[in-house]
């Protein structure tokens, strides 16, 4: 991975290499930022560039051996650790799960949780980063670095770890060999354990802004600049929301029909098909199901804001305008609030491990009473 590579964040990159070139680089890095914005791209760029043989102009050369080797994800002084998912009788460790980390990389550079656990096929079982791989870590950097100066380690959200893992971490992050970097990338840098995140030096990731997404949308997947233009205010600055909505997506198009499904039947007071609704919307399993929230409270906004008749103002699709210009005028002063209340209250139950079932037939029947004010 070049940082040529990468869309944008040209002050972050200059930063990275000068800290390389003038061998300031901290102990531990942490990158933080929202999903969909590169963290991991401008990680492995510091990592090959660090190993690069031949480095020029602010970026590696792509050719040497070394740079050969983190195109394929193989050189011997990176290791991965990621959050995995633990199995009967076995040391959960990301050791075991390289080829679909891998895969991952390859598919999905700008790297969301959301792809991994499917990936996995875990189901409603959270990825973490368990205690285990703190003791293989621990093994891992005892051997000195076989190529380069330093022993890099790319740690994908750290936030995944208990607390556990993190005091088996912190020992080696706090005391890291004198060839050892930590390279942490962190969506929610706010769920580290604080012993953890104040031994880190921090560079914030922000969103793209529309331009920038719009802009690897016609380059990378070859769309017309004003199809581009409109995904790109859509997806809020996250690439990997954006390309999604390039696809024929059957997620957005079942989330969709979830939604109108139940704003009908919420306003037509139907309580034994919302109970159904409950059912169905439970089955979509954790990950999805906040995937799903986030979706609600992205549509009740969008109808609300279709009231102002500020067409700059709005991002929908031409399936949701479709639902949304008749279904708007119920989104209103009096309830947008409320029902943006609702949605957090189930999406933080949700979180929680509460019953899925429970949590959206509540949610059903308080919309029903907020739909009707």
């Amino acid at each position: 991975m070049r940082f040529a590579d990468i869309p944008g964040h040209d002050d972050i990159k200059r930063r990275l290499v000068e800290m390389a070139d003038t061998a300031r680089l901290p102990h531990a890095l942490l990158l933080e930022g929202p999903s969909g914005t590169g963290k991991f791209m401008l990680a492995r760029a510091l990592a090959q560039y660090i190993h690069c043989e031949n480095p020029s102009h602010g970026d590696c050369c792509a050719t040497c051996p070394s740079c050969r080797q983190h195109e394929t994800f193989n050189h011997i002084d990176t290791v991965f650790s990621y959050p995995v998912v633990k199995k009967a009788g076995k040391p959960a460790v990301s050791a075991d799960y390289l080829p679909e980390f891998k895969s991952l990389l390859t598919e999905h550079p700008f790297m969301d949780p959301e792809q991994w656990v499917s990936l996995l096929q875990a189901g409603n079982t959270q990825p973490k980063i368990y205690v285990d791989e703190g003791a293989e870590l621990t093994r891992r950097l005892n051997f000195r670095a076989h190529q380069s100066r330093y022993k890099i380690v790319l740690l994908w959200l750290p936030e995944k770890m208990n607390e556990d893992t993190a005091n088996k971490m912190l020992k080696i992050i706090e005391e890291p060999h004198d060839d050892t970097l930590f390279l942490l990338i962190s969506n929610n840098p706010r769920q580290i354990l604080p012993t953890i995140y104040s031994r880190t030096q921090r560079i914030a990731v922000n969103r793209y802004d529309d331009e920038e997404v719009s802009d690897w949308l016609r380059d990378n997947v070859a769309m017309a600049p004003e199809a581009a233009g409109s995904i790109a205010r859509i997806s809020s600055g996250n690439i990997n929301e954006a390309v999604s909505l390039t696809r024929i997506s059957k997620t957005r198009k079942m989330f969709l029909d979830l939604f109108i499904d139940l704003m009908r039947k919420a306003y037509q007071r139907k309580i034994g098909l919302l109970r159904q609704w409950s059912v169905d919307a439970a089955s979509l399993g954790r990950e999805q199901s906040l995937a799903f929230l986030d979706y609600c409270a992205r549509m009740m906004r969008e109808n609300f804001i279709l009231n102002l008749h500020v067409s700059g103002l709005n991002y929908l699709t031409p399936d949701e305008k479709a639902f949304s210009v008749n279904f708007s005028r119920f989104i209103n002063e009096r309830n947008v609030l409320k029902l943006f209340d609702v949605v957090n209250d189930a999406r933080n139950d949700i979180a929680g491990n509460a019953n899925a079932k429970i949590v959206f037939f509540d949610l059903a029947i308080k919309t029903i009473l907020l739909l009707k004010k």
